[in-house]
């Protein structure tokens, strides 16, 4: 298990925790991000990362893709 912001480009990961305080749990879900949910890294650059989630792409800060274990 890693964070997101170390997931390899293109390649699709399972979500299995979603970290930090109940806000900012409250906001990945509400981007579509879920246990069990897929994700793939579309872009990397400078530790933020572009994803798809649920057919949709997210734009997401390094801080907050740390959060975010795969």
């Amino acid at each position: 298990m890693f964070p997101l912001a170390l997931a390899p480009v293109g390649e699709e990961n399972i979500v299995k925790k979603l970290g930090g305080s109940p806000e900012v749990k409250k906001h990945l879900s509400d981007l579509g991000f879920a246990v069990g949910g897929r994700v793939t890294v579309v872009t990397a650059l400078g530790g933020n990362v572009i994803v798809n989630v649920k057919d949709a792409r997210v734009a997401l800060s390094e801080e907050l893709a740390r959060k975010i274990m795969v």
